[in-house]
């Protein structure tokens, strides 16, 4: 164990995980902690700059409330959800290792209860860890609250933004949009508006104000009575904490982030925080080439086939994590014949009427947001017939099926604990 090879064309190794996303990158920093030679292999960009960066462990069990112990909940879920398979103990095990691996850029990990995070479009949303960034606008804070966006950002209407969700918390809440000091495209991406606050660039040449001070100054105008401010989550990138400090100093109160979608930075900032890791452990990553194949004897995974444009290359492992994502992620595939997985044909259980995927009612419990692989205990993917479909195949994160991650928010939560449990198995196999 340990050791990475590459023998002609063929590339081996202890464990092989298809997938770089959050379930991805866990098991891969689990299984090489465990003494594991590890190779993650990842076609496309992972899901983490497309999502908001809050680390959801369970917001909702059937109800309309959030819930405030979701540890509590998770007894309550049906046998077939992730959390089941895994325990209860593995979903904390879990989130201590993201506190250890986030560091000082999360919060949240010193109580076992939900937050209530402001989102964009207003509402707030029960998280288990949250970014520093947003910390000062959690909604169990009473501070009064100005809504600050900006007319280049129309993603972030902070008007309407501010209007619902004063009617929903204990404190008064404003909104306001002004212009981002510069001149900027009008379709300039966040990411270029997070670059000028990370370089401080001269903006106001009259008064030779930084980007940092002269928004400032544009914010103190509608500053008001308001005890914090909030601004759509584009305050730097390599610099955030200085960003936030430089505004807080000028405006004389706390500066928050409100979670965006994409491209969403504070979830940059988790990607390259949790793939540095990665290198830490000694985890070799490559992304943009696919898996397309494998090659299978006496029911165990021999090697993946993985496309490198003009040759086919032999991926070769002891044990494997499939962690390629749910139906946004395209690690579930649907079509007019049906719901499949596409890198290992797994089994993905759905009615044979296509009317029975889903209900009338878009806002119901729809049976289509449930669709994945089904695993044992060991998160071994299950054949039709209920027994696993590979010996050293694991799969962890959104390709599992059995629960509905939007509707509950339990996706970070899910894809952390099985993808912990997804590397120590493989690590236990390989002893």
């Amino acid at each position: 164990m340990g050791e990475l090879r590459e023998v002609g064309m063929a590339i081996e190794s202890d464990v092989l995980v298809i997938g770089g996303g959050l379930a991805g990158a866990t098991a891969a920093i689990e299984a090489a902690r465990g003494g594991a030679s590890v190779r993650l292999v990842a076609h496309k960009e992972n899901t983490l700059r497309n999502a908001s960066g809050l680390i959801d462990v369970l917001g909702y069990n059937g109800g309309d409330e959030p819930l405030v112990e979701p540890f509590e909940a998770i007894a309550d879920l049906p046998d077939e959800h992730p959390y089941r398979k895994v325990g209860v103990e593995a979903v904390r095990e879990s989130l201590a290792l993201f506190d250890e691996i986030a560091g000082d850029l999360y919060e949240g990990g010193h109580t076992e209860t939900n937050a209530l995070s402001p989102t964009y479009g207003g509402r707030v949303k029960p998280t288990g860890r949250y970014p520093k960034s947003a910390a000062a606008g959690l909604a169990s804070r009473t501070e009064d609250t100005l809504l600050v966006g900006f007319e280049i950002v129309t993603s972030f209407d902070a008007p309407l933004a501010a209007e619902r969700l004063d009617s929903s918390v204990p404190f008064d809440v404003r909104g306001v949009t002004i212009r981002f000091p510069g001149e900027f495209r009008a379709d300039a991406r966040i990411t270029r508006l997070a670059t000028a606050l990370d370089a401080d660039e001269l903006r106001d040449r009259e008064q030779r104000l930084g980007t940092r001070e002269a928004l400032a100054a544009r914010v103190a105008e509608y500053l008001g009575d308001a005890e914090r401010v909030g601004f759509p989550a584009l305050l730097g990138d390599d610099e955030h904490q200085a960003v936030r400090e430089a505004l807080e100093t000028e405006l004389g109160v706390p500066v928050f982030e409100v979670p965006m979608g994409p491209p969403s930075l504070p979830g940059m900032r988790l990607e390259d925080r949790l793939y540095e890791e990665l290198d830490a452990e000694g985890v070799r990553v490559e992304s943009g080439n696919p898996v397309v194949g494998y090659t299978a004897d006496d029911g165990r995974i021999t090697a993946v086939s993985v496309d490198r444009g003009r040759r086919e290359v032999p991926y070769h492992a002891e044990q494997f994590v499939l962690a390629t994502g749910g139906l946004v992620g395209k690690g579930i595939d649907s079509s007019r014949e049906g719901v499949s997985e596409p890198v290992f044909d797994c089994h993905v259980p759905q009615p044979e009427e296509r009317y029975e995927w889903f209900h009338d009612r878009v806002f119901d419990d729809q049976p289509y947001a449930r669709f994945g692989v089904s695993v044992d205990d060991g998160l071994r993917p299950l054949d039709s017939s209920g027994e696993p479909e590979f010996s050293n195949l694991r799969a962890a994160g959104a390709v599992l099926g059995g629960y509905d991650m939007a509707r509950e928010k339990s996706a970070s939560g899910v894809s952390l604990s099985t993808g912990l449990v997804a590397g120590q198995r493989a690590n236990e196999d390989l002893q």
